[in-house]
């Protein structure tokens, strides 16, 4: 572009092949505004009517994402060839512009203009969808009847077209098919797999990539780590992580984001910050992937303070940065920063569009504003399964069963096929109000009108919602007709339930069942305790004490916060490190002294829980206020 300047400067006159070099270069540099001037010169110098020129200037504006641009001076162009057409073509499917690619092509075809491969590797790029599989088979006939699947090319973008469409068998034959693998081939069908859920099949093609001697390509090692973080292969992906280093691939931004969301999607968060620190780059998909890393495994605060810094290095959030970051408030029901993401989100013009839209109406219902929550959720311009089942999970856990279930049925009036969430939110809904009947309704609708089968959640809401009605022996039977491994879950349900309802002999047979399946949660052989103790059998209560120390059961220490003048203040029980400690001990003792006063007695099982989880000798330290 430099040179074209001083070719100016000169008074130099430039042909049809300068200004096809020049365009080339701008497209390359992404130089919108000298393309465009140059655009103009070619114009004024009569240059435009070579088509070597006008294809040139098609790629400089489709590459700039100026499609709308490119599409006006295609269409005035008078001669086109396929060059031309392949342009306009990927122009649109990089902007992820289906129906206009596919439009364009047929407009092609009806013309009799010669469709090569590479016409057909830009059409076939377009195609991203599942809806657009049938299309893609189209296309696919019509490659193999113009003899164009001798080219890689061509067979290269059928596989990556049927996997991204969730076709993967169509995928796998077309992979079988040619003749000719290379790299790309390889990389594509992998990356379908990981793509597709088929982690293991992803990694087992790789390994076959790498014993027939193909070398692999930085994306096919993106495509490896994403199928190690999908079933959360932490030793493969590390074994992965080394092999890029061999090849010299670590410092590519793109291999260091998919390596940051694997380690931490393995829960390997540690691991996922050294390399989100060794590279340090204002790339935001970097820094979202770290941020995402620390919601998925519960350190919230460490996510707000990195999204903190995000916005003092000047890095501009996108959308699922945002979503992440409200997850973290929604985890913490820290309503006034959720608060202070949502104008971020207003000020930089970003929507309410999924997946912010969600995230805000879930933060809102979570926090227990629920009004904010509707509000966002009324105004999103379209919603998805997951923006109901946040709104619908909102209203049922603070306590609007019955406005919950209302908006159940609203949601299939206006046709969204709930999923398996849907219905764990709507089954608690029905337990929290009691409505036993309608609970059974909805659990039958889930497989016979839905085709969804039970999960564990299920059966636990529907334990959770027999045991609050008192209906403790119909949910023994339950959960002894139940077909899946349920683990400890649903008997540690009905234990719980039965000390509520005082049914201590059913509150003994599921807590030994619990015992018997060897539980290392505390929480059930305090309670198992408390049903001896209230059965007057001190000798089982000093039996399932001994089973607790023999198995090495600990109580995990209490915490809990508030949050207080845009602070967070954090408590564990034996924690002497609050700055204020001694002030709240003081205002505890006077609390502990006015209950007493007022004859507050502690029930029986609430001192044996005490003394269960807590050594004699500690409990003076742990309870300040004594």
């Amino acid at each position: 572009m430099g040179l074209f300047l001083r070719l100016r400067e000169e008074n130099v006159l430039p042909n049809a092949h300068t200004f096809a070099g020049v365009f080339t270069a701008a497209s390359n540099a992404v130089d919108v505004s000298g393309g465009k001037q140059a655009h103009a010169l070619a114009i004024k110098t009569a240059s435009f009517g070579d088509v070597f020129v006008g294809s040139s200037l098609l790629n400089v504006y489709c590459k700039a994402g100026l499609v709308a641009d490119a599409r006006k001076m295609f269409d005035r162009m008078h001669e086109r060839n396929s060059v031309s057409w392949a342009t306009m073509v990927s122009g649109y499917a990089s902007l992820r512009m289906a129906a206009e690619a596919v439009r364009l092509f047929l407009l092609m075809h009806e013309e009799g203009e010669d469709q090569n491969e590479f016409v057909f590797t830009s059409v076939l790029s377009a195609l991203a969808a599942p809806e657009s599989v049938d299309c893609g088979k189209q296309i696919h006939c019509l490659a193999a009847k113009m003899g164009l699947l001798s080219f890689a090319s061509v067979w290269n973008a059928l596989v990556t077209m049927y996997g991204k469409c969730g076709g993967l068998e169509d995928a796998l034959q077309a992979f079988e098919f040619s003749s000719a693998k290379n790299s790309i081939t390889w990389s594509a069908m992998i990356t379908g797999y990981a793509q597709g859920g088929e982690s293991h099949k992803a990694l087992k093609l790789f390994s076959s990539m790498h014993f027939s001697g193909v070398g692999p390509s930085e994306f096919t090692l993106v495509g490896v780590i994403n199928a190690c973080s999908g079933i959360g292969a932490v030793k493969e992906g590390r074994q992965a992580h080394c092999y890029c280093v061999k090849l010299g691939f670590e410092e590519q931004i793109y291999i260091m984001t998919a390596l940051v969301d694997m380690y931490a999607k393995c829960g390997s968060i540690g691991d996922a910050r050294k390399g989100f620190d060794y590279l340090q780059e204002p790339d935001v998909v970097l820094w979202t992937s770290m941020i995402g890393g620390y919601v998925q495994n519960g350190e919230n605060e460490s996510a707000l303070c990195l999204y903190c810094r995000m916005q003092s290095e000047g890095v501009a959030a996108n959308e699922l940065t945002m979503a992440s970051v409200l997850k973290a408030c929604a985890s913490l029901a820290a309503l006034e920063q959720g608060k202070q993401i949502h104008a971020g989100i207003i000020k930089h013009g970003l929507g309410l569009k999924i997946p912010i839209g969600s995230a805000l109406s879930s933060m809102y219902a979570k926090c227990g504003s629920l009004e904010d929550g509707n509000l966002v959720f009324r105004r999103m311009p379209s919603r998805d399964v997951l923006s109901w089942n946040a709104m619908i999970s909102g209203l049922s856990q603070n306590g609007f069963g019955s406005a919950a279930l209302d908006l159940f049925e609203e949601m299939r009036v206006e046709g969204v096929k709930p999923d398996y969430v849907t219905f764990v939110n709507v089954l608690s809904a029905c337990s929290h109000m009691g409505l036993v009947d309608r609970g059974w309704t909805y659990y039958k609708m889930m497989s016979d009108e839905f085709g969804i089968e039970p999960r564990v959640e299920h059966y636990a809401c529907m334990v959770d919602l027999l045991s609050r009605a008192g209906k403790l022996n119909e949910a023994k039977d339950f959960i002894e007709s139940t077909t899946v491994d349920h683990g400890l879950c649903l008997w540690r349900i009905l234990l719980g339930a039965c000390r509520n309802h005082r049914n201590y002999e059913l509150g003994a047979y599921a807590g030994e069942k619990l015992m018997e399946l060897g539980s290392p949660e505390s929480s059930a052989y305090v309670l198992l305790s408390s049903v001896y103790t209230a059965l007057g059998k001190r000798d089982d209560v000093e039996r399932v004490r001994r089973l607790m120390k023999a198995q090495g059961v600990c109580k995990e220490p209490g915490c809990s916060w508030i949050e207080l003048k845009s602070g967070v203040h954090v408590f564990v029980v034996g924690d002497q490190m609050h700055p204020q400690i001694q002030e709240i001990c003081s205002e505890l003792r006077i609390l502990s002294k006015q209950m007493k006063d007022e004859g507050y007695q502690p029930a029986p099982e609430s001192l044996n829980s005490i003394v269960l989880s807590s050594d004699d000798e500690g409990m003076a330290g742990e309870m300040c206020f004594a």
